[in-house]
């Protein structure tokens, strides 16, 4: 209690957790890496090349040895963390090693080659086929490993409990998120200014119509409460699991409701990364930029939505040029994608705040009591105010200072390593307090219905429609 009247909480750990991480990162641009031996896992076939220090300045390092020292630092890092909780602090760290060496072993089997690789990348790995899951299909795994643990043998969550602490993880990791999506925005300053126009407003065009229909559907004809109408409309909405995260965390929703729409988001946009860019190519081959939008505004996790654009990239060049003799620039269908999805993360920390606001003064606000203006600021989700810090410091780096844009790059490629650590920590905590009974009788096969009715009903097919008004007629350059 007395952390919490000096206003230390998790939402402000996770804030300054992630910019410690994120400044760390920003000595490379002085010639210095001090992240550079954290441990990065490949898709792998072969269980040797799964691990690496991610900097070659540690190639030396054994990937074993790297994946202990990335254990030492965050154990270290949150046990100073849990030291101003309050926390047992023996308890805590005991904990937090079984979680983060679980969660790993996850991460590493979902990064299996038929898992995780994706159609443009079979041939390198020399395998016929792969479910096609991307790396996220880590999460997925954590969430499973921890439901069978949690439900299985629920004696031996108690075990965890110091150390369950989800949302503190899943919010450091979006502080550290946002130094990534500022480099990705400014990484598309190259693009033509009518590509980045069209791609905002048909952003804002989209989610006008999208966030609204869904909330509607998900309250008047599947019944659900605001807590899961919410975060449900903003995960197909905006940007999947990153959204619904933040919306959850905006509303004050139980951890459990967006980790639920988290793995939903993630399933469903494997589906759409194996179909979309074929239908893309058999009807959309004249109009490659059009193709791009729809990739980024329908597919909607990150790695999904680029792997989606490189698939539709590549087919659509090859049929462009067998059936038209147009010989298209490459990667302009994937720029675009990207592009879009960067615009459609960006507004994440935006409708955050929006509904913060909504929540503390028009539907929970406090009972009998007039609706103050501090109101609003203990509800708003602190942890936006680092997602925005690292972003906006990101864009002014490479705005002020153009010569370390490239060691900005290598430093949010190891800040975001790390993000996607606490990524697969989240998921695996929140299995472990899952209780399965309960979660039907929330209903979580209703849910995926509405997810269903929602992304494949109208959300694909407007966001087709949006991509044509806004990029109908533009074309790549050709050789």
């Amino acid at each position: 209690m007395a952390a919490e009247k000096r206003g230390m909480n998790e939402d402000w750990l996770a804030v300054w957790g992630g910019l410690l991480i994120f400044a760390l990162s920003l000595a490379v641009l002085f010639g210095v890496d001090l992240l550079g031996w954290n441990v990065k896992t490949a898709a792998w076939l072969q269980l040797d090349h799964a691990l690496a220090p991610i900097s070659k300045t540690y190639s030396a390092i054994p990937g074993w040895a790297a994946l202990f020292l990335t254990y030492a630092f965050l154990l270290t890092l949150t046990t100073g963390g849990a030291m101003l909780l309050r926390l047992p602090i023996g308890k805590f760290m005991l904990g937090f090693s079984a979680i983060f060496w679980i969660s790993y072993a996850c991460w590493i089997a979902g990064s299996f080659a038929y898992i995780a690789a994706t159609p443009d990348k079979l041939k390198g790995f020399g395998i016929p086929w792969s479910l096609n899951l991307t790396q996220e299909a880590g999460f997925i795994v954590a969430l499973a490993v921890g439901l069978l643990i949690g439900n299985l043998f629920p004696k031996v969550t108690g075990w965890f409990s110091a150390a369950l602490r989800p949302e503190w993880y899943i919010k450091t990791a979006i502080v550290i998120l946002g130094g990534t999506l500022g480099f990705a925005a400014m990484q598309q300053a190259g693009l033509t200014r009518a590509v980045m126009l069209r791609g905002i407003c048909a952003i804002i065009e989209a989610y006008l119509i999208y966030w609204a229909v869904v909330y509607f559907v998900a309250r008047k004809y599947f019944k659900f409460s605001r807590e899961w109408a919410a975060p449900l409309a903003s995960g197909i909405s905006i940007c999947g699991v990153a959204a619904a995260i933040s919306t959850g965390a905006a509303i004050r929703a139980r951890p459990i409701v967006p980790i639920m729409v988290s793995s939903l988001v993630v399933i469903f946009a494997m589906v759409e990364m194996l179909v979309l860019p074929f239908v893309a190519q058999k009807f959309l081959y004249q109009e490659p930029i059009v193709a791009g939008g729809w990739m980024g505004l329908s597919v909607k996790t990150d790695g999904a939505a680029v792997s989606a654009g490189a698939i539709a990239d590549s087919l659509i060049v090859a049929k462009a040029e067998a059936e038209q003799g147009i010989r298209y620039q490459k990667d302009w269908v994937l720029t675009t994608a990207t592009t879009v999805k960067v615009f459609i993360d960006v507004f994440i920390g935006i409708w955050s705040f929006i509904l913060a606001v909504i929540w503390s003064s028009k539907i929970e606000p406090r009972a009998g009591d007039q609706v103050r203006a501090i109101e609003i600021w203990h509800r708003f989700p602190k942890f936006v105010i680092g997602y925005f810090i690292t972003f906006l410091a990101v864009i002014g780096i490479i705005w002020l200072a153009p010569q370390w844009k490239d060691s900005a790059k290598v430093a949010m490629a190891h800040a975001n390593n790390l993000r996607g650590i606490f990524f697969c920590m989240t998921f695996f905590c929140i299995g472990l307090v899952s209780n399965v009974r309960k979660l039907w009788e929330e209903g979580i096969g209703r849910l995926a219905a509405v997810y269903v009715v929602c992304l494949f009903g109208f959300i694909t097919w407007i966001g087709l429609l949006i991509s044509w008004l806004f990029f109908h007629g533009m074309r790549p350059p050709s050789l």
